[in-house]
């Protein structure tokens, strides 16, 4: 049975996507810690970040930098936290998270956007991940 992720990058749910390339994708996360809360997916289905072989692993991180790059660029915050947690969803993905203080990183706190506010950040994102000098 195919995870939400694989859902997402089929089209079959809606996401609100900041970046893509052939094998990976970035979103924002619908529940997210703090506005610009980005999830980075490989493509194909890996239950367990030491599950993927070692060059899916270092492309994701790759692509996760570029895309930590872009959040920093669009979201007001001190630095971009990073997790790899993976037991909300079984397929590897490494949570990007916008901090202005420690209580950020904590996954017990969230914020409320409404999809304008999600259009606009995942806009925003976007647009410094295409404009990355690569």
């Amino acid at each position: 049975m195919s995870s939400i992720f694989t859902k997402i990058v089929k089209g079959e749910i809606p996401a609100y996507k900041v970046a893509e390339t052939d094998e990976f994708l970035a979103f924002l996360d619908i529940n997210p810690n703090t506005r610009g809360h980005t999830l980075c997916i490989l493509k194909v289905e890996v239950d367990k970040w030491y599950e993927a072989d070692h060059k899916q692993f270092t492309d994701l991180m790759t692509f996760s930098k570029r895309v930590a790059l872009a959040i920093e660029e669009s979201i007001a915050c001190k630095r971009i936290g990073l997790s790899i947690i993976g037991l909300e969803v079984p397929h590897v993905h490494v949570h990007l998270i916008p901090l202005k203080h420690m209580d950020n990183a904590r996954f017990t706190s969230k914020v409320s956007l409404s999809d304008d506010e999600f259009k606009e950040t995942a806009q925003a994102i976007s647009q410094a991940f295409n404009n990355q000098n690569v």
